[in-house]
């Protein structure tokens, strides 16, 4: 918290920086020393190109929220052994962090908070990307949309479930959904729990609402 390395720095005289940044993009892609804006996350490095955008990845107003996307050199070039999570990714050249932020009329960057979608859900210890197993869900005949969350359990200690858009809403068992996730990607990944419904809820531009799909379909294992 800026007060105490304010304290810090008055104790010790140690410089204090702070940054945005991830395994995928090398290191800090924006950086300033804590004090010259406290709060904030600094300013673009001179080798990152920084915007912030809306769900279809159009440049967010000044001081509006938006996903932090970036390219430029300290960018990796994907993840191993899988092209479908790297090319979601990478849509439109851009490497989308799944984190939000939001720019002030300066140019500082404020970090808000990490998207839900892109929240890791841990059964049993391992990694699951809720994007990269909707992504996978909607490449299924006649399925629309799909929001994918994680939900306690008591062997996993938490469980992946499945809320899946398809008309009509008795097309598929879950256990089609489950079989057709595990030969695309990690066994591990598939939903433990799949609910049909023939509309999920959306927000006004069309993005699936994922608090309104917890709502009516609840954060437990049940449908």
């Amino acid at each position: 918290a800026p007060p105490t390395i304010q304290r810090l720095h008055e104790k010790t005289s140690a410089k204090f920086w702070t940054g945005f940044g991830q395994s995928e993009t090398s290191g800090f892609v924006s950086l300033q020393r804590v004090l010259d804006k406290p709060g904030a996350a600094g300013r673009p490095v001179a080798a990152a190109q920084i915007r912030l955008v809306d769900d279809y990845d159009r440049d967010v107003p000044v001081g509006t929220p938006g996903e932090i996307v970036v390219r430029g050199p300290l960018v990796f070039e994907g993840y191993f052994a899988q092209p479908d999570v790297t090319a979601y990714t990478f849509r439109n050249g851009w490497h989308h962090t799944g984190d939000v932020g939001r720019f002030d009329a300066d140019g500082w960057l404020y970090y808000v908070k990490r998207k839900p979608e892109k929240e890791i859900i841990k059964p049993g210890g391992e990694n699951v990307y809720p994007a990269e197993v909707e992504t996978v869900i909607v490449q299924m005949d006649g399925v629309s949309g799909a929001c994918v969350y994680g939900v306690p359990d008591v062997k996993w200690g938490e469980a992946v479930k499945a809320v899946v858009e398809v008309k009509p809403a008795g097309r598929y068992t879950a256990q089609q959904v489950t079989d057709f996730v595990g030969a695309k990607i990690a066994r591990f990944k598939r939903p433990h729990v799949v609910v049909f419904t023939d509309t999920l809820p959306r927000t006004a531009e069309g993005a699936v609402d994922r608090d309104a799909v917890k709502a009516k379909w609840g954060a437990g294992a049940g449908a």
